[in-house]
């Protein structure tokens, strides 16, 4: 159970911190769906690989007859069709499917920014902590919330709040409805050390003639120059 005051971690960190390619998938989703940081993808991440580990199991227990595998099936099928991550007709094979952004998708925050409650997906975060966004009424101040199958239509603004008032500012405009883009990232151009000696050597060089050049016609006369001596 562990000391109430220091709750075990609920996510696992990645087995190799240093790995671009994951780093940089990473990056993107947390930009895209307004994360506060990279725990929460890695609490949703774990959660997805606990689905797929008991669906993998349960797979090969149900080969072999198990009356308890079955009842843990259906318990485990229930649970991801309440959430809304799959159909009524779904199997265990669908389970394998679900991918990180579906999970993503059920938060409160990119339903609400996704039903038009707030301009960006930042902004979404921001009227739920806030307690400007309620679920049936009830103020929900939780933005990694995961909605069950049939709450989308309960997300609005809270009775009390400012934001309820179709005339207040921040509020988008009537018919506005928020659609999450890929971030967009300009490559920046990276040297190495070597590119960076290379760059001061090229640069030296370039100084050095540039001043011979320089010196060269201060010394040696113009042909103009020598006519008119002559």
């Amino acid at each position: 159970m562990g000391d109430p005051k220091f709750p075990d971690r609920k996510y696992e960190r990645p087995s190799h911190p240093w790995e671009g390619e994951r780093i940089k998938r990473e990056t993107n989703l947390v930009i895209k769906y307004g994360l506060r940081n990279k725990r929460e993808l890695w609490r949703v991440q774990s959660m997805l690989r606990e689905i797929r580990r008991q669906a993998r199991i349960l797979q090969a227990r149900n080969r072999t007859g198990d009356e308890q595998s079955l009842k843990e099936t259906q318990a485990l099928l229930r649970r991801c069709q309440r959430l809304g991550l799959v159909g009524d007709t779904a199997d265990l094979n669908d389970l394998l499917l679900i991918t990180v952004e579906d999970l993503l998708g059920r938060r409160l925050q990119t339903v609400a920014f996704k039903k038009g409650l707030a301009r960006t997906i930042v902004q979404a975060r921001q009227f739920i902590v806030h307690g400007h966004i309620s679920l049936g009424g009830r103020r929900l101040t939780i933005p990694g919330y995961l909605l069950r199958r049939g709450e989308e239509e309960l997300v609005s603004y809270t009775p009390s709040s400012p934001l309820s008032n179709d005339m207040h500012p921040m509020r988008p405009e009537p018919g506005f409805v928020g659609v999450l883009k890929e971030p967009e990232r300009k490559e920046q151009e990276r040297f190495t050390p070597v590119k960076k000696i290379e760059k001061k050597v090229a640069e030296k060089v370039i100084e050095v003639a540039e001043k011979s050049a320089v010196d060269v016609a201060d010394v040696v006369p113009d042909a103009e120059d020598r006519e008119k001596e002559e």
